[in-house]
């Protein structure tokens, strides 16, 4: 276990019809912090809807064994639509 190496993670919307987002928008999370001066603004509804899937992705559970391959989230908030892709990664982006 000692060579086990957590993801980085980017949440990048997807699809949006929210004030708050345009497709394309990303929000870059390192370890358990979000990267400030990277990231578009945080929507703290939408991050908390989807945190147990950024959690488990910067494990290395895999997509297909989260039941979600394609990793597209939905806020449950608000009447407009904002999809979230999680996307792990390792090394600079």
């Amino acid at each position: 276990m000692g060579d086990f190496k957590e993801k980085k993670i980017k949440l990048v919307v997807a699809e949006s019809t929210c004030a708050s987002y345009e497709v394309g928008d990303t929000i870059y999370i390192e370890r358990y912090l979000l990267d400030k001066e990277r990231s578009a603004e945080v929507c703290l509804t939408a991050l908390s809807a989807i945190y147990p899937f950024i959690y488990a992705a910067r494990k290395g559970v895999t997509p297909e064994q989260m039941g979600h391959p394609n990793m597209l989230f939905q806020c449950p908030d608000c009447d407009s639509t904002a999809v979230f892709r999680i996307v792990a990664y390792d090394g600079d982006e």
